[in-house]
């Protein structure tokens, strides 16, 4: 048998062409010809075990390709997670399936290959690398309880195992292989996370768990019954956000990785494999408004644990188990992803004060309340005092929404969001006779609003504006009518969705979330256009009734998602490729959400 070389990879996979797979625990993504870059085990924000995604192969990967395809067409299978990829080659046709099993309490990543015409020939290797591709584990051949072969890669407490048909041969802190298929030949192979004292777990029926996976995702998607436009998108949207939730504790993380690019080459690398308040209350938002209150449950008892103690100690990020310390720090043996560093993990972000924050959270409660959700006397004590706390602060300057490492300002948005918070706090007690202070409440929602008038309006501009005083916009101030601070056809409203399109949007339907010259978020180079911000503005338009300019954005907008219908954080038109951390919520959530306001204004032009 011929020694397998070092496979050569391209010297940059694309964003747009890396899948995701998820088991409610965690996420792995897989690029188009078949190497699984990035895997953190056993949850979200674990040190990676393969970060070929920021680094080298040699910094871990698996790969399961067929060599010479000419053609590689790949889907996910009806509304799942079981990603299908197809080969085709000058001699033969294979297709491989992916796929992390869901509700066995493991954590498994299965992959199936089967040859279906003609011979391919088949390229393996398997590159564990421990510590985000950091630690050389010590790896050697056993034999499990059934006795069958396995290989396992052991470093301090971590496990992996590989098993299968056709193990790989060990060469050179590697283990590769490559072998000919031929018409109606299969090889099986799973990965298996543990503890590395935990004994062996028995070895998976891969077939089964791949049907059974797919089963359970369509039936969690049948819990939407949604059939207006941009289906399709909206329904993978949904899965994309059930992906991110934690299965076992209810948070949300805004996304799948850590440390890919707003900027090539540059600086604006973030980690947002936590849990945002904000990012994950319009999550439950989008959720909601498609019928899934049980997720709606599951997030406010994560809430009610995350931040229990003291309300003036709120943070406006935890960890996927309610745990507040992230410290942020830089992998320096990573050279990041088109040579962008620092590689963070962990997020400095979390000490910031965002007086926007609770804003969004309790406009998800109060959707939470008129979707049936009973409050409880601890969850609506917790809401009070938040809010109580927030009275005391609100007229400081803040980081706000954008998370800015410059000095504090007062964001605009920011105290459109707090007036959100006390104006939903105020709806709680008056239609859902909630105790409360009520007058007092209404008192200060009154005074957070006159002060937005006063100074977040620039009459020179005839606009809204970023920050008190500034003479700039920001793609944020689109919710003074998402949230109900001003009716939508308003003419301030109006006027401002005319001044920030004009500011900020660098191509059709595409927002930057600000300009990067007027703002000083404590970081060097530039941004693309933000999906999340783009999104708001088809959301705008259908707001204010122009149905034909919201169907133009979001046709668009859609159309930028990638062959499995994923998105990422930004979106750079200029060289037609994503950017920025992947599959990202916030983008998502936007998404789902710009359509139902599109779907209500196609209903009241029916009328």
């Amino acid at each position: 048998m011929e020694r397998p070389d070092a496979v050569v990879d391209p010297p940059l996979v694309p964003v747009e062409d890396y899948a995701v797979l998820g088991d409610g625990k965690t996420a792995a993504l897989v690029s188009l010809r078949g190497s699984i870059d990035w895997l953190c085990l056993p949850t979200f924000d674990s040190a990676a075990s393969f970060a070929r995604l920021l680094g080298t192969p040699d910094n871990g990967r698996w790969l399961l390709t067929v060599r010479d395809a000419t053609t590689v067409t790949r889907r996910y299978l009806d509304t799942s997670f079981v990603l299908e990829t197809t080969y085709q080659t000058p001699d033969g046709t294979a297709v491989a399936q992916d796929t992390m099993p869901l509700n066995d309490g493991r954590a498994d990543l299965v992959r199936r290959l089967v040859c279906t015409r003609g011979s391919v020939e088949v390229e393996h290797e398997w590159v564990v690398r421990f510590g985000y591709g950091a630690v050389v584990p010590w790896v050697r051949h056993i034999t499990d309880d059934a006795g069958d072969d396995a290989i396992q890669a052991i470093a301090g407490p971590d496990s992996l195992l590989l098993r299968g048909d056709r193990l790989p041969r060990p060469i050179d802190h590697r283990h590769a292989d490559r072998f000919t298929l031929h018409e109606g030949e299969s090889v099986e192979l799973a990965l298996t996370w543990t503890r590395s004292w935990d004994p062996v777990p028995p070895r998976l029926t891969i077939a089964d768990r791949i049907d059974s996976t797919r089963i359970s995702w369509g039936l969690w998607a049948r819990g939407c019954a949604y059939e207006g436009s941009y289906r399709e998108a909206v329904i993978r949207s949904l899965l994309v956000l059930r992906l991110l939730t934690d299965s076992e504790t209810g948070g949300i993380v805004a996304a799948a990785t850590t440390s890919l690019p707003e900027d090539f080459g540059g600086e604006r690398n973030w980690d947002y494999r936590y849990c945002w308040l904000r990012d994950a209350a319009m999550t439950l938002e989008a959720l909601l408004e498609h019928g899934y209150r049980g997720e709606a449950t599951e997030w406010r008892d994560w809430l009610l644990r995350a931040v229990a103690g003291r309300s003036s100690d709120l943070q406006i990020m935890y960890r996927v188990d309610g745990g507040r310390h992230l410290p942020e720090r830089e992998l320096d043996h990573l050279a990041g992803y088109a040579g962008s560093r620092p590689v963070r993990v962990g997020n400095a972000a979390v000490g910031q004060v965002q007086n926007d924050v609770l804003g969004e959270v309790m406009c998800a409660l109060e959707l939470a309340r008129e979707a049936g959700l009973r409050e409880t006397d601890d969850s609506w004590s917790l809401q009070r005092h938040l809010v109580d706390d927030l009275l005391g602060r609100w007229r400081r300057p803040d980081r706000g929404i954008w998370e800015v490492r410059g000095d504090p300002r007062h964001f605009t948005h920011s105290k459109v969001m707090a007036w959100a918070a006390v104006d939903r706090a105020v709806r709680a007690a008056e239609k859902h006779g909630l105790d409360a202070p009520v007058d007092r409440w209404r008192a200060e929602r009154d005074a957070i609003h006159a002060d937005v008038l006063a100074y977040g309006w620039n009459a020179a501009r005839n606009t809204f504006v970023q920050s008190y005083g500034a003479e700039h916009t920001d793609a944020s101030l689109l919710q003074i009518a998402q949230v109900g601070f001003l009716p939508p056809d308003d003419p301030r409203v109006l006027s401002t969705l005319a001044a920030i399109r004009a500011e900020l949007e660098i191509a059709p339907g595409l927002l930057l979330r600000y300009r990067t010259e007027h703002t000083d978020d404590g970081l060097a180079g530039d941004e693309h256009a933000f999906l999340a911000c783009s999104f708001w503005l088809a959301d705008a338009l259908a707001r204010t009734d122009d149905v034909e300019g919201s169907t133009k954005v979001l046709d668009i907008l859609v159309g930028l998602a990638n062959d499995v219908g994923l998105l990422a954080e930004q979106y750079d038109p200029v060289g037609g490729r994503m950017a920025g951390n992947v599959p990202q919520a916030l983008s998502h959530l936007a998404l789902v959400r710009a359509v139902h306001s599109h779907d209500l204004a196609l209903e009241r032009q029916a009328r």
